[in-house]
């Protein structure tokens, strides 16, 4: 093989796509099954309307962009839906902080559109009635998570070694040859570490360090409705819990419609290491938060709901290209709750990174070891 990519998230799937795009042969390999992470527990966000101007947001742009192409030519259905998000204010203090994070969006190539009191209810019939107003975002879209890293990786070509965890990332002279597994070795020059929240324990067995946190988040699924919720739609203080390095459990409702029917409501933040355990907390303000955006929530029943890990790294950056304490190692990690989203334009990164092509975005603030110059 030419690389070895570890992890058969989005991310990985996305990395493997554009490697064999480049002319690569690849290898994939997850101690689980395709989308068993972090991938099998989102709900599919491609946004941009949370991110501030800057590194991050110029990924989620290029990736926009990319999943268009995607779900053109993917085999098989993603659910691609852009179905725009809708970013709404109580009071007028909150739209004048909107307008200004707005302001350096748009200078960056966002599509973003002030919407008045009265206007917003055009929008969503069923908001909550006050609100001072909102931000129309038409580039926020969705997919259906796991059956996009499943079609991305069937398109890939590459081969798939699935319930084998990496034990060992094989080290030479020059640099990583591969990587080792219960039942066999995997030899290739590259290995990328696209393993989410495991990626600071891959990035061990390479003998080098990523300080990647798990953040634990819930999601409600509720019955099946007529389509009462159009956009994506949150509260303001979403932005700024996405934005947070606290560890303390943060919860600011995002609301959407799915095709089939039931309405999606998170999201909650935590740092609790990987307990699983089900948060009654999380869950209460989650449904509070939603009706009262959505008051028509109020009486519906909740069928289910589920939760998962995002990958933290502390400045809110994944960490995406080679490893220069490490030749041969490459990472694509750290996404946090934007690894869906952003998981195209990263794995381009990627493939250009490996092939030495010209990245589509310097890479240099998303640079693996950056965390360790900002601890000397």
């Amino acid at each position: 093989m030419d690389v070895v990519i570890i992890g058969a998230g989005v991310v990985g799937a996305a990395c493997a796509y554009y490697a064999s795009r480049s002319g690569l042969s690849v290898a994939v390999v997850d101690r689980g099954p395709v989308a068993g992470g972090t991938t099998g527990s989102g709900e599919g966000n491609l946004l941009v309307s949370d991110k501030e101007a800057g590194p991050e947001l110029d990924l989620a742009l290029l990736s926009t962009r990319l999943w268009r192409e995607l779900a053109a030519v993917l085999p098989g259905s993603i659910e691609y839906e852009a179905k725009g998000g809708l970013v709404v204010a109580r009071d007028e203090t909150t739209v004048k902080a909107l307008r200004s994070f707005a302001d350096g969006q748009r200078a960056a190539g966002v599509d973003v559109a002030l919407v008045g009191p009265d206007a917003l209810h055009e929008l969503e019939p069923h908001l909550a009635p006050g609100l001072a107003g909102g931000f129309h975002y038409p580039q926020d879209a969705q997919v259906q998570p796991a059956q996009a890293a499943a079609r991305l990786l069937a398109a890939s070509g590459a081969e798939l070694y699935l319930g084998e965890e990496v034990t060992e990332v094989l080290l030479g002279r020059g640099g990583v040859r591969g990587v080792r597994t219960a039942r066999r070795e995997l030899l290739a020059p590259a290995v990328v570490n696209a393993a989410g929240t495991w990626g600071g324990a891959v990035a061990s067995l390479a003998g080098t360090a990523l300080p990647v946190l798990p953040r634990r988040g819930f999601v409600l699924v509720t019955e099946p409705l007529p389509r009462v919720v159009r956009h994506k739609v949150y509260a303001a203080d979403y932005i700024a819990d996405v934005a947070s390095g606290s560890a303390a459990l943060q919860s600011s409702a995002v609301v959407e419609g799915t095709p089939s029917g039931p309405v999606l409501i998170g999201a909650t933040r935590e740092r609790v290491g990987f307990d699983r355990s089900l948060s009654m907390e999380a869950l209460r303000r989650l449904a509070t938060q939603a009706a009262a955006l959505f008051p028509v929530l109020a009486g519906v029943r909740v069928l289910r709901t589920y939760h998962g890990f995002r990958p933290y790294l502390p400045d809110h950056l994944p960490a995406i290209g080679p490893d220069p304490r490490v030749p041969g190692l490459l990472h694509a990690c750290g996404h946090e709750g934007a690894g869906i989203g952003l998981a195209p334009g990263t794995g381009a990164l990627i493939a250009a990174a490996l092939t030495g092509a010209e990245p589509p975005l310097p890479l240099n603030p998303f640079r693996p070891d950056r965390f360790a110059e900002a601890a000397v």
